[in-house]
């Protein structure tokens, strides 16, 4: 007779669809109940789509029949499905469930290498995630995700996005020769952001991260009228000169009618690499009374230290290099906290961008 010992070993073979990991290492497996020859099993997993389940289920059955088990039971807690928008909306990639919008007022705050670290958590709690570099003129991506001078693979009018670091990365820095400098105007940024989208193979994802370009423009409004922003985040650092950009960004959240999951304090502090102290060089409690103002919350505080930096110029970002450094674990707590919030917001209802449609006339 089958033992809870021999069902657990099966399951710990079970690879969680698009990953190396198992359903039990990613902490998926909830329960495990075993009657004489019969078993019921309850997986919690991040997706909700259809295809996951039934292979999950499939896979399950097949691994556990030679046991000699005659009911197998299995039953999968999963996200609740986005609402899809009304007629005058618009999602151009239905198949992503969520999408997050990595905005700063200004440059020079760590945007990139915020989202960079934040896909990476993301992807390592077993989400399927995409992370598109929409930063037109400062593309960094590429450097940061180990992929510079990688070139993505076309189908036709189809670009299959480069994988690295268990995400699909895509970037304007990967299809334009290093260096090249973009003198667009709006509408060509405009057009750039909706062919990026639409001519991308992604495939089916968790979530869709966007490194947008510092500021409030085109890029941001042609993003949130092509797709239902799930939620925006914010990223700052603690001196006033950059809180005062950052209320710019968070306005253009709610103009948008998108959703703010947090802020990102970024540079939040100095860890001595010597004695693991932590410096408030740059001041602290300057960011909490913004987020007070917009009814949201402080994601986390990361701090200055010189292996964030190193990764990034490597392309072996910090939550790959030391993943249980200190600043690892606060991308980790991130991740999740933002994640709390997608789930909220599509229990909620989800988001409509019906409203920020163009006018035409």
């Amino acid at each position: 007779m089958a033992t809870f010992s021999d069902i657990q070993e099966r399951l710990s073979k079970v690879i969680y669809p698009g990953f190396s990991k198992s359903v039990v290492e990613f902490g998926f497996l909830k329960d495990i109940s075993l009657d004489s020859d019969s078993v019921s099993i309850t997986l919690d997993i991040p997706s909700s789509a259809p295809t996951i389940e039934g292979q999950l289920k499939e896979e399950i059955k097949a691994r556990l029949q030679p046991l000699g088990l005659t009911n197998i039971d299995i039953n999968i807690i999963k996200p609740k499905m986005p609402r899809v928008t009304s007629s005058n909306g618009k999602n151009v990639l239905p198949s992503i469930q969520n999408f997050v919008m990595v905005s700063s007022g200004k440059g020079g705050v760590g945007k990139s290498t915020t989202t960079v670290n934040l896909a990476i958590a993301l992807a390592k709690q077993g989400k399927r995630v995409g992370l598109l570099d929409a930063d037109i003129y400062g593309p960094n991506i590429p450097r940061m995700m180990g992929i510079e001078g990688v070139q993505p693979a076309f189908l036709g009018n189809t670009i299959v996005p480069i994988t690295a670091h268990d995400i699909k990365v895509m970037s304007i820095g990967s299809l334009v020769e290093r260096g090249a400098s973009l003198i667009w105007k709006g509408a060509m940024v405009t057009q750039a952001i909706e062919q990026m989208l639409e001519d991308i193979k992604w495939g089916e994802l968790d979530v869709l991260i966007f490194d947008m370009p510092p500021g409030t423009g085109d890029a941001q409004l042609a993003l949130a009228q092509n797709l239902p922003v799930t939620a925006g985040v914010c990223v700052t650092t603690p001196q006033k000169v950059a809180l005062d950009d950052t209320i710019r960004s968070m306005d253009m959240f709610t103009q948008l009618n998108i959703p703010i999951a947090g802020i990102v304090e970024n540079m939040s502090g100095f860890i001595c690499p010597d004695s693991g102290k932590e410096y408030d060089i740059f001041g602290k409690g300057t960011t909490q009374p913004l987020a007070d103002a917009y009814s949201t919350v402080i994601l986390g505080e990361i701090p200055i230290e010189p292996a964030i930096r190193e990764g990034g110029d490597n392309g072996v970002p910090i939550t790959v290099l030391a993943p249980n450094c200190e600043t690892s674990k606060r991308y980790d707590a991130i991740a999740s906290q933002l994640w709390q919030k997608l789930l909220e917001v599509n229990e909620e209802g989800g988001v409509d961008n019906s409203s920020i449609q163009p006018t035409v006339f």
